[in-house]
């Protein structure tokens, strides 16, 4: 009946559709009338594409299923929901409900999983830390470097006379690897090689129409690309396009997998993919990570998440690399190494891996077994250069073509006999290769002789041999494997510590550039901050001006939207395996600092401009009234800086005679801006001119919890021109009289940016002066020494000094008490009490500051080894500081010791007291200076702590089941400690006593803890540096390294170019579930909640931003006070929002979209490890089992939400590739990171 009335004529389908309208509108004045506290508009978008309130009526939908009714539904009303938007939302906007009000019930997400879940270890055949301890570590091969012996050569002749056996296939990939940065600068190599390779490539492969090559290094190829000529981007792209040219892993650099966080490792991916999306429609499918120092298990998960068909390794130990030959393992799929209960055999994150066989990836290294033979067949002669191929080689003519085809053919034969399949993926290149006219057409024009040979007698061979790509290599393997059983062996685990052979034959670990320079790791992590911190703010501010059509703002955020372009690929670039680990010659380490340093000035601004906008009220009339901290670290904008005209702000503030300029009544306020999506508690301290002053938070209301300490005046001995230097060591050291810290504890809301205020207090300010106990430091005599403008105003009696107690230190809170020793000033003991505040028995902790000294031409940028011909490995550092000096600060939130070494080191504990979550962990950090060369020459300098902790391995890894099974007696006690990696997972680390300490040290870039059945130790880090635990009880991280010597690795200098650096930790002691027994399968440890909290708050601190120019009443009044940038409340606490990036528009690629790819990662932690109930973080972060629930970003509607691969380059083709119709859909595993297309509306 409904199909007849539909043909009868257009008019009847107008009225039907009419009358439809009038219900549905009816429908939806009902629902306003409604007493709903939330409307569907606001809840971050349920109906992602419909943004009214019609659907209200279907909100009794499950969020988890989403059925196709709804989906047809949603089409029919678009258009209807779109007209309406405004007044709904208008509505809505009036009676703003609490979170608490709202009745969630409707947005639990029924895919969560429980609040508390436990992760195991998953199921594969490798697991690389069981084999690894079993490996032979000293094999006879070691002197020739080549472990093809009889057994593979018998193995080989056996195969050949298998009938079974696939005929052998060879693919041919000529590669070129590029380093942005090395020996020369990014620049110079881009202006000296990569350019005219990349020219090269396109002109010759239109004349050699059956070369194949790939390319990795996307920043050069954005560079090419920005110069070439129209033609020439055509040719590429042509060659791209019919599959020639391969773009493999994409990536703006080929990641160091070792000391790079999560956030730039795929931020780096993210801004290579989105970058050949755009230009060249394409996204890569084959990982190439053929020179990071090693391997780690994060890199495949986020390829795997980038719907990759498969990577090829190549830098693993050699101990590995003969075990993938003999057990024809080379091929695996490499797995995460957790899993849910519930998951039996999860694919998610695996990726099919190959590792090539052999030790490098030049010709010499890579094309069989034998190097000697291999360089016969590197064809490259350029007039002038001697180099061992260069003389071995000889081109191909028809005398030699048979003679030398069999030769090279053998040794393919050989490489490919060490796979199941048969198919040998063969490398032809080398560093910034392909960089001569010559060459090219040498390498094509012999290897082309020798192809063509073999396949005009592929019978007589019994071979097939082409030019090709890894894609074809991927390809050919899954054909041949798909009905091989068994198939692919699955692995977990990751391939640190690499290591190579030293001349002598000795192995060469590669554990030095974990630590190498840590003052460049470390700005690379400030960058990182700032980038995340500005990437999201700008998300937020843009489309708000977007939406409410400011369009003097939409101008500069458009004009200014290049600095973050330029941020992003300033911080990829760090992230090249030359750059972060410290690896480079010093001058390209400087100008890789000046680009981090620059960029991380202009996300700065970037913040400030973004934040002005979204703390104004209405139309935003005031601009530039925001400092950062950065820029100045002083509190009131004093005048002269005022006049300053190039704005300058002085970092030493109060010179100049700005010591009484502020007036008593004046007001200071500041904004803190917290990024992350969960509420925090935060210790913050700032700078300011006078003792006398109270803090108000947001709401107006007096802090309760704050804290006068001294800001500390060192002066060097011959800087007091007093002449009377008695050790020539610290010098004299006195509290300021002019600059002053304040310390409270800040109680911040989700993405939020909160104002505080700092007013004079003349009453009450005593009470929250800190008390110092030091020796000979204060004035005995002002008079004598001060220069007279310092006494006439100098407050001496602000803080009171007494002298050090004798006997040991003793700092406490109601947590715990810490001991130090009376002479050393280090920590000893923690003392933990129970819950009725009784002393429990003491924990042994003593930190200890040594170092090992450094083996010459064997330790270096990149290689860690101790000096075997000293008797001690380690040594002691901080003897030759005589004049050493305790400084005890004790006040109302926090107690520290400070002990300083000469200008060496400065080193502070401190304990909080604010009856939070906070007072269970203790701040650790260090200043050091290694002091101008040869000061401190091959010192490899660490910071241990020893405790009583029982950190043993279980027994069954400790067997070795070819050796005589020993008596429980002489079993030795391996240590175990877990590190964590990229700041993404943990993995667990058995000591191996038959490699020495630089076999057993192993990356961190966040944390890494050690335990027994009782108690956990957590340590956790700013920045990227190696970690080891070579004793029970043991944890150590190493600081920083100088070794004056290179150590062969192609770098050509030592590393002597230390800097003053501050490295900050927190040390966490926690309770672990009484009687915890090996669970099988056994379980994958994470940290705990509070762990984690720790760790994110440490990585992205809140952002400090002075207001200046409070004194116009106007700015005053039309600032908010507290900016919710989630109102509708944070995500889950295990739920860390990784980036919320604005994609690049693809027409015009140097502005904004509308778009941007929000990543989340769920965090996985475990519930079991406290730290004590009364200290949870419940009270902060309360665990639930809701799912995302409703997420309102600022105060954004959203057009459309897509799941996408994780680099954002394609939707997901599982089953929500449909539009989510809300952000509460989303599920996320624990330790799943996912990405999302979010594209917010136009108008409001």
């Amino acid at each position: 009946m409904s199909f007849k009335l539909f043909r009868r004529g257009s008019a009847r389908c107008i009225g039907l559709l009419s009358a439809f309208v009038t219900i549905l509108l009816c429908l939806y004045y009902i629902s306003i009338g409604q007493p709903n506290p939330t409307p569907i508009s606001e809840t971050g978008a349920p109906s992602a594409a419909l943004r009214g309130s019609p659907l209200n009526g279907l909100t009794g939908f499950s969020v988890g299923g989403g059925s196709s009714s709804i989906i047809h539904q949603q089409k029919q009303h678009l258009v209807i929901a779109s007209n309406q938007k405004r007044s709904s939302e208008t509505k809505s906007a009036q009676t703003s409900v609490s979170p608490e009000e709202q009745s969630e019930e409707q947005y639990t997400n029924s895919d969560w999983g429980d609040k508390c879940y436990e992760l195991i270890q998953s199921n594969t055949n490798i697991t690389a830390s069981e084999e690894h301890s079993k490996f032979d570590f000293q094999p006879e091969w070691m002197r020739s470097k080549e472990y093809w012996d009889r057994g593979f050569e018998e193995r080989f002749d056996a195969q050949k006379k298998d009938k079974q056996r696939p005929p052998l296939k060879i693919i041919v990939v000529p590669h070129s690897h590029n380093d942005p940065g090395w020996l020369k600068t990014f620049t110079n190599y881009f202006q000296s090689d990569s350019r005219q390779i990349l020219n090269l490539l396109v002109t010759k492969m239109q004349e050699y129409t059956d070369m194949t090559f790939i390319w990795s290094e996307i920043s050069f190829l954005q560079l090419w690309w920005d110069q070439a000529h129209p033609t020439k981007q055509r040719a590429l792209k042509r060659l791209i396009d019919a599959g020639r040219i391969e773009i493999t892993t994409g990536g703006w650099v080929m990641t160091d997998e070792a000391n790079v966080h999560i956030y730039p490792m795929l931020d780096q991916l993210i801004e290579g993919h989105q970058w050949l999306k755009n230009n060249l429609n394409v996204t890569p499918k084959v990982g190439w990570s053929i020179d990071p120092f090693g391997h780690g298990s994060t890199v495949p998960y986020l390829l795997s998440g980038a719907n990759f068909e498969g990577t090829i390794i190549q830098r693993i130990h050699y101990a590995w690399k003969q075990w993938f030959a003999r057990q024809q393992s080379g091929d695996f799929i490499w797995k995460p190494y957790w899993r849910s209960r519930k998951d039996k055999d999860s694919v998610a994150g695996s990726l099919l891996t190959h590792n090539m066989p052999f030790d490098i990836y030049s010709i010499k290294g890579s094309c069989g077994p034998h190097p000697f033979i291999c360089l016969n067949f590197d064809f490259r002669k350029i007039p002038g250069e001697y180099t061992e191929y260069s003389v071995k080689a000889q081109f191909i003519t028809d005398d030699n073509l048979e003679s030398k085809a069999q030769l090279l053919l053998e040794q393919y034969a050989r490489t490919a006999s060490l796979f199941p399949h048969n198919v040998a993926l063969i490398p032809v290149g080398d560093d910034f290769r392909y960089n001569k006219d010559r060459e090219v057409d040498q390498q094509y024009q012999n290897y082309k002789k020798l192809i063509d040979h073999i396949m005009a007698n592929r019978r007589l061979y019994n071979a097939d041999i082409r030019f090709g790509t890894p894609s074809d290599y991927f390809e050919a393997i899954k054909e041949r494997m798909k009905d091989h059983t068994p198939g692919f062996p699955t692995f977990k685990g990751d391939f640190f510590v690499y290591s190579d052979i030293f001349s002598e034959g000795r192995p060469a670990y590669w554990s030095g550039y974990f630590t190498t320079r840590p003052f460049y790791k470390l700005l690379s992590s400030e960058l990182e901050h700032q980038l995340r911190s500005a990437e999201i703010v700008f998300t937020l501010a843009y489309n708000t001006a977007r939406q409410a059509k400011r369009e003097n703002a939409i101008k500069i955020y458009e004009k200014n939207y290049e600095l973050i372009i330029n941020a992003r690929r300033n911080l990829g670039l760090f992230q090249h395996h030359d750059a972060i680990t410290g690896t480079s010659k010093a001058a390209v380490m400087r100008d890789y600092a000046m680009r981090l340093f620059e960029s991380t000035q202009n996300m700065v601004k970037m913040q400030e401009s973004c934040l002005e906008l979204l703390l104004q009220k209405g139309q935003p009339r005031h601009h530039g009234f925001l400092l950062s901290e950065f820029e100045r670290d002083n509190f009131n904008k004093l005048p002269e800086q005022d006049a300053n005209p190039d704005g300058q702000r002085a970092v030493q503030a109060g010179e100049g005679g700005a010591g009484g300029s502020s007036s008593t009544g004046s007001v200071g306020s500041f904004v803190l801006y917290n990024s992350l999506a969960q509420k925090r508690l935060e210790v913050v301290t700032l700078r300011v001119q006078h003792p006398n002053v109270k803090i108000l938070n947001d709401k107006g209301v007096e802090l309760n919890h704050i804290q006068i300490n001294p800001v500390w005046n060192i002066t060097d001995t011959y800087e007091q021109g007093l002449g009377t230097s008695v050790s020539g060591t610290v010098g004299r050291i006195r509290t300021s009289t002019r600059q002053f810290e304040v310390m409270f504890v800040a109680e911040l809301e989700p993405l939020s940016l909160s104002t505080y205020r700092v007013q004079v207090d003349e009453v009450n300010f005593k009470r929250n002066i800190a008390t110092i106990y030091c020796d000979d430091c204060t004035e005995s005599q002002p008079a004598s020494v001060s220069p007279p403008e310092e006494t006439e105003s100098s407050p001496t009696s602000v803080f009171q000094a007494r002298g050090k107690p004798a006997g040991d230190i003793q700092l406490e809170n109601p947590h715990m008490r810490l001991l130090f020793d009376e002479k050393s000033g280090f920590l000893k003991t923690i003392t933990r009490k129970n819950q009725k505040k009784e002393l429990l028995k003491p924990l042994q902790c003593n930190i200890k500051f040594a170092a090992y000294r450094s083996a010459q031409f064997h330790s270096g940028a990149y290689l860690f080894k101790t000096d075997p011909e000293q008797s001690e490995a380690e040594k002691e550092v901080l003897e030759g500081y005589t004049d050493m000096r305790i400084i005890i600060t004790s006040g109302p939130i926090a107690s520290d010791v400070t002990v300083i070494y000469g200008p060496f080191l400065a080193h502070t504990v401190r304990i909080f007291n604010t009856r939070t979550h906070l007072d269970a962990a203790i701040y650790v950090e260090n200043d050091i200076d290694f002091e101008p060369p040869p000061k401190n020459r091959e010192t490899e300098l660490f910071m241990r702590f020893v405790t009583n902790i029982d950190n043993i391995a279980q027994a069954p890894m400790q067997r070795d089941p070819l050796k005589e099974p020993a008596d429980a007696a002489t079993m030795p006690e391996l240590p175990v400690f877990y590190s964590d990696q990229n700041g993404f997972q943990y993995h667990e680390r058995i000591k191996v006593p038959a490699i020495g300490i630089e076999g057993n040290y192993f990356p961190i870039t966040s944390g890494a803890f050690i335990q027994d059945s009782r108690l956990r130790l957590t340590l956790l880090t700013t920045h990227a540096q190696g970690a080891a635990s070579y004793e029970p009880g043991q944890l150590e991280v190493m600081l920083d390294r100088r070794t004056l010597y290179d150590d062969y690795r192609g770098m050509g200098e030592g590393v002597v170019d230390s800097r003053l650096t501050r490295h900050k930790f927190w040390l966490l002691v926690e309770d672990l579930p009484a009687g915890q027994h090996v669970t099988q399968p056994p379980s994958y440890k994470v940290l705990s909640q509070q762990a984690q909290q720790l760790a994110n708050a440490l990585r992205y601190p809140p952002n400090l931003y002075f207001v200046s120019n409070l004194e116009q009443p106007e700015l005053a009044a039309s600032l908010l006070p507290l900016v919710r940038l989630l109102p509708k409340g944070p995500l889950p606490c295990d739920v860390h929002l990784t980036t919320l990036r604005t994609l690049s528009d693809p027409e015009l690629q140097l502005f904004p979209s509308a778009s941007a790819l929000l990543v989340l990662h769920r965090q996985g932690f475990d519930c079991s490890v406290s730290a004590g109930r009364e200290l949870s973080m419940e009270s902060i972060c309360p665990l639930s089992s809701k799912g995302l629930g409703n997420v309102q970003l600022g105060r954004l509607s959203l057009h459309t939400i897509e799941a996408t691969s994780l680099t954002g380059t394609e939707q997901k083709s599982s089953r929500e590739s449909f539009h989510i119709r809300s952000l509460a859909e989303i599920s996320l595993e624990p330790m799943e990171l996912r990405t999302f297309n979010l594209t917010f509306r136009l108008e409001v």
